[in-house]
């Protein structure tokens, strides 16, 4: 019954956690990529021997070290919330979700920062080939730190490779490989990381673009330049790959999130891929039964086309918000009617389970082998979480089903402001590379200023994203085992307020000091790195 359920304690905890993750994912996406320009322009230094790539190298490795310092800081926070707030989601899923966890620690953090001391403390310490191994080492241990942390998002996503073990009421990993390697750890992987490629790509070129603003450091400005649009270019491509890709995976395993970015309330054959819109009132205080809903919309013009990417087949059906919230015989679509009674069924089978002190009785083998028959498991425990939101009462029940419903209008305005910006990125980096390699970069000012607009552009973007993969899952921590509302630790919403504040006005003042040093690093230039 959610009349349980506090939450005031909810809502702060998942604030706190959204404000956590979201000040970490200011510094991680500049790291991730800014490592491997390094590791470029290190190269072109030692092939080279030209002491103007060493002193362009160092500068920009100043600012990265800067970053990575506070990112670590605000990434350890985050790992101890899911001990001090969410306490039930890990007691839940602790087995497969700390594995990653721990390897990320053991392996791909360890082997970053041990790396990381060689390549700013050994420039005059170790040969040359050494020191631009130890930036390519911290570059991909960076990159493979990313990589765990991902694929326990992932597994969030989409949870795979375990089973639930009736006796413990625990989930149990049983596939490492299937967990490691399941498309939604692939594709979230493979998207974030090229994200923040991008992102460093244009952090170099606004950076650059205002020393040539101000007439100074040109040949610095004009190599960064070159390099950064090249890296920007590849990624770019590599993140409309990658993007498509976490699309369909997304379309299959979590249709709630793709209906509610596309805007899609009534599903349909031939869907049209709606280029951007202007939402209606979207409260979630209604079923959503047509799609018109929308002030003002703008399609693309090839009929069918998001049919086409989800299924390679214009012809597809692509499940709308109704859809799923009503259900769809035609296509197989339980309604969440549906799916809460099977959950609230798999919850009872639990129960009664677990309150039979005597595992050796008949009537214990009896519950035991009916919830662990691949039946049960596939028709009733796949929608275990559902059943939280369970009321005998009919009008309760239909305002609990509405919960399942994610923010519409935040998911679809986030999820278009993503992809919009990621496009005029691979446009801003086609006229730097362009003007850079024709020579045509002096007395650009229009070009200047767009290059350093694209800075807090490239952040916007990268936050949309994660707004839409967090906010578009809900109201799942686990998808379809586990809503938010049984994931938090039983506290007093008081105290999640408070660390809320505090840590709010803690990661304020990080960012402040992060930014001062970053600025007058900037003003110093090479000559005071």
């Amino acid at each position: 019954m959610l009349e349980n359920i506090d939450f005031s304690l909810v809502n702060w905890s998942r604030a706190q956690f959204a404000l956590t993750a979201m000040y970490h994912w200011l510094f991680v996406p500049l790291t991730l990529g800014l490592s491997f320009i390094l590791a470029f322009m290190e190269t072109i230094y030692v092939r080279t021997g030209k002491p103007e790539w060493k002193r362009i190298t160092k500068f920009w490795m100043t600012l990265f070290g800067v970053n990575f310092a506070i990112g670590v800081a605000t990434g350890i926070i985050l790992e101890f919330e899911f001990g001090t707030n969410w306490s039930n989601y890990s007691w839940f899923v602790g087995d497969i979700f700390g594995t990653p966890l721990a390897i990320e620690g053991i392996m791909a953090f360890f082997m970053e920062s041990t790396f990381i001391a060689i390549m700013f403390f050994g420039w005059n310490k170790v040969s040359k080939k050494t020191h631009l191994a130890a930036t390519w080492l911290t570059a991909l241990g960076a990159n493979l730190s990313a990589l765990w942390i991902l694929v326990a998002n992932g597994w969030m996503q989409n949870p795979v490779g375990m089973w639930f073990n009736p006796e413990t009421a625990r989930n149990e990993m049983n596939n490492f490989w299937e967990v490691l390697l399941s498309p939604s750890a692939v594709s979230k992987w493979t998207h974030t990381t090229s994200s923040g490629f991008v992102l460093a790509a244009l952090f170099v070129i606004g950076v650059s673009s205002w020393f040539l603003l101000k007439k100074r450091e040109v040949q610095l400005a004009k190599k960064s330049i070159i390099i950064a649009s090249v890296f920007g270019i590849v990624s770019s491509v590599y993140v409309i790959a990658t993007g498509d890709f976490s699309a369909k995976t997304v379309a299959r395993t979590q249709p709630m999130k793709m209906a509610a970015a596309e805007g899609l309330f009534v599903g349909t054959e031939r869907a049209p891929l709606l280029a951007f819109g202007v939402l209606t009132k979207c409260t979630g205080d209604e079923i959503f039964n047509d799609n018109n809903k929308f002030l003002l919309r703008l399609e693309v013009p090839f009929k069918g086309f998001l049919s086409f990417m989800i299924h390679g087949n214009v012809n597809g059906f692509v499940p709308g918000i109704n859809d799923l919230v009503e259900g769809n015989e035609k296509y197989g679509i339980l309604s969440y009617a549906e799916k809460i009674e099977r959950g609230y069924h798999a919850q009872q089978i639990l129960k009664q389970l677990t309150s039979i002190k005597d595992k050796s009785s008949p009537e214990y083998a009896i519950f035991y082998n009916q919830f662990t028959s691949p039946d049960f498991l596939e028709n009733y425990f796949k929608y275990f979480g559902y059943g939280a939101y369970y009321d005998s009462d009919i009008e309760k029940l239909q305002k609990n089903i509405l919960k399942l419903i994610p923010n519409i209008p935040l998911t679809f305005y986030a999820f278009h402001v993503m992809v919009g910006l990621g496009f005029l990125f691979l446009l801003i980096f086609m006229v730097f590379l362009y003007l850079a390699v024709r020579d045509k970069l002096a007395n650009k000012r229009w070009l200047y200023i767009t290059g350093i607009v694209s800075i807090p552009l490239a952040y916007l973007a990268s936050q949309s994203g994660w707004i839409v993969a967090e906010v578009g899952r809900q109201p799942w921590v686990i998808q379809d085992l586990m809503p938010t509302i049984s994931a938090v630790t039983k506290i007093g919403s008081s105290a999640v307020k408070t660390t809320f504040i505090l840590f709010a006005l803690t990661f304020t003042a990080l960012l402040i000091a992060e930014l001062k040093i970053m600025f007058a690093q900037i003003k110093k230039g090479p000559s005071g790195h």
